[in-house]
């Protein structure tokens, strides 16, 4: 039984910071099992919180300068992590940064060069894991759902909510998957206007009241009315959801709490249509997951047929990382990584550029 050892780096939309996790992944039986034996989190400091949030805006030479410098520093923190923890790597997968997804126009683009990344950090490194499927024809995303199929398959629904909230299931044998929509990113724009980068357990919000025309602002978005495959990302936010929020005068408080039952009611309609047994069970991770209020008032918007399944706090912040990690070892092993079920691609891919230290 062969044992990967696997560094997966991840990096969200809600530019929070950088996830390291090193995890022993093997199969055992035709089934993924995993471990996850040490992690890291790295909070971005105001300056590269800033230069990510803006690197959209970048001319295209400065975009691939910041692209090479995220590259260079994504080495450092590995190499750091690993000399620190003495730790035995195959190879590190990188999820990168996204900063363009645009896929009706073929493109996708996530920063932190794998070569630059391979170099700094002295080992074997697999990124790039979208823009092979988008040119496919598919959306580049989600990418999670082949890591919910072969880790957490046990589970009807796997909700993860991070700066956007997508869910993946099972349906007539395949596995289906999409962007359902908001999830932390509006928080979070929501408690920088205060000097918070994030409400902590949902305390802010729980103490507000719903803004009803905020409420039905939010839930006539265009975007809840597409049909999946679908995936949207930092410009949809930016374009369609930011207006929305900045022309609402009322409390922090106020903002948050409606903004939460937003982000339950779009989750708990897509979870109740789909259902198709009496009693279902829904995994949710994601930072989403470690806010109580939301994880309250989802459940009780899906009772009493569906079950919130919440596992420890490690799962719960390092499973992107750690899929990330099992996507990179399917790309050396040759194996599916991206599922046209999910993406809408012309057909399932091994993606992912490998690069070699040199």
């Amino acid at each position: 039984m062969k044992i990967h050892k696997v560094l997966g780096l991840m990096s969200g939309t809600s530019l929070d910071g950088l996830d390291l996790a090193y995890c022993h992944i093997w199969k055992k039986l035709d089934r993924w099992k995993f471990e996850i034996k040490e992690t890291r989190a790295i909070s971005y400091d105001i300056d590269m919180r800033a230069r990510l949030k803006n690197s959209i805006d970048l001319p295209a030479d400065e975009l691939l300068i910041f692209h090479n410098t995220y590259g260079s520093w994504l080495g450092k923190q590995a190499r750091e992590f690993i000399e620190e923890k003495e730790l035995d790597v195959d190879i590190i997968s990188s999820h990168g940064h996204t900063t363009h997804h645009q896929p009706q126009q073929g493109l996708t683009f996530q920063i932190g060069s794998g070569q630059q990344l391979a170099n700094v950090s002295r080992h074997k490194t697999v990124c790039d894991f979208r823009s092979n499927d988008v040119a496919l024809g598919g959306e580049g995303a989600p990418l999670v759902p082949i890591g919910d199929l072969l880790f957490f398959g046990e589970y009807d629904f796997c909700l993860n909510l991070g700066g956007i909230a997508n869910v993946s299931y099972e349906y007539e044998g395949k596995r289906i998957a999409y962007d359902i929509g908001l999830a932390n990113m509006i928080l979070n724009h929501i408690t920088q206007k205060i000097g918070l980068s994030y409400d902590e357990n949902g305390k802010l919000a729980r103490k507000g009241s719903i803004n009803n025309n905020l409420l039905e602002g939010l839930n006539q978005l265009e975007y809840y009315k597409l049909p999946f495959p679908k995936s949207t990302g930092y410009e949809w936010f930016i374009e369609k959801v930011v207006p929305i929020i900045d022309a609402t005068v009322d409390t922090t408080e106020n903002l948050l709490h409606t903004s939460v039952h937003h982000i339950c009611e779009q989750v708990a309609l897509q979870i109740k249509t789909k259902s198709i047994k009496d009693q279902s069970t829904l995994f949710v991770t994601g930072g989403g997951a470690l806010n109580q209020f939301m994880m309250e008032l989802l459940q009780s918007k899906l009772a009493p047929t569906v079950s919130l399944v919440i596992p420890s706090k490690k799962l719960i912040e390092y499973k992107e990382a750690l899929i990330f990690a099992l996507m990179g070892i399917l790309r050396m092993e040759q194996e599916i990584n991206v599922l046209k079920t999910v993406t809408g691609a012309s057909k399932d891919s091994s993606s992912g550029v490998v690069y070699l230290p040199s």
